[in-house]
């Protein structure tokens, strides 16, 4: 099913309109956690509503943590429904270049397309076994080459035009995608920050401000992700992709996809 929303979760509209007519507002503090209102809120995410910070965080990641994990080979099959072109039922849209490629062209050469790891396997070194490597909430079809291009880096803006990516941005250590995708990267990475804590023999995944994480299990920088998170909101195909994801396969959510606004209340 889809998410409606109501209710605004962009609480820097308020400050920028107040500057307009000269008034100094006092700092803005994190937002509530039931600033909008999602059909999941009396359910599935009853214990974690008029939460914020630590409390949140917390309660989020005993929600979604209750989850089905699938073999790094199921991921193939699952990405074509995930990812699934809504114009082209036959294709896949790749993350990064937004190209619309035929299902059938997944493997590892020129021309196809792959799957990327946004948060990458080395930060953590938890590699393809089920679980933070196998976790659809982050995985998503990509050209092979713009994903080879991304590699491991980490998250912030500038570097140069990437190729089949227009768009994409690239230097030594860190990586900007386009601006259709930069809320996607960014509510993928911290729904991994959440999910993952430490537990299921698995590293404890944060976000921080480096962009040479190297392999710890850390991605940067997340000032960067919070304004990506606001400035590209949930689209119709990322909500889409979570309800597949909750209803089909892991049978968890990524709540930053239903709560956006639960980034600022956390961090």
């Amino acid at each position: 099913m889809s998410v409606v929303r109501t209710g605004s979760w962009k609480v820097w509209a308020t400050a920028v309109a107040a500057t307009l007519v000269g008034v100094t507002l006092p700092t803005v503090t994190a937002t509530p956690a039931s600033a909008t209102t999602t059909a999941y809120d009396t359910t599935y995410y009853k214990n974690a509503i008029g939460k914020t910070g630590t409390s949140l965080k917390s309660s989020l990641h005993t929600i979604i943590s209750s989850q089905s994990k699938i073999s790094y080979d199921a991921v193939w099959n699952a990405l074509k429904v995930t990812d699934q072109d809504p114009n082209n039922t036959n294709n896949v849209v790749l993350l990064y270049s937004g190209v619309s490629r035929s299902k059938s062209l997944n493997g590892g050469s020129v021309g196809d397309w792959n799957r990327e790891h946004t948060w990458a396997q080395s930060h953590g070194n938890f590699g393809t076994s089920a679980g933070p490597g196998t976790d659809l909430h982050h995985l998503r079809a990509c050209d092979v080459q713009v994903n080879s291009t991304r590699g491991n880096k980490d998250w912030d803006n500038g570097g140069s035009a990437v190729g089949g990516a227009p768009g994409s941005y690239t230097d030594a250590d860190s990586f900007e995608p386009r601006d259709a995708d930069k809320g996607d990267v960014a509510r993928m990475i911290l729904y991994m920050a959440v999910r993952y804590e430490g537990g299921d023999g698995f590293p404890d995944l944060e976000p921080n401000e480096s962009s040479t994480n190297g392999s710890v299990p850390f991605h940067g920088r997340l000032s960067v992700l919070k304004q990506w998170n606001e400035q590209d909101p949930p689209s119709a195909f990322e909500e889409r992709r979570n309800d597949v994801i909750y209803n089909t396969y892991q049978h968890n959510r990524n709540p930053f996809i239903d709560h956006p606004e639960w980034v600022e209340a956390i961090w």
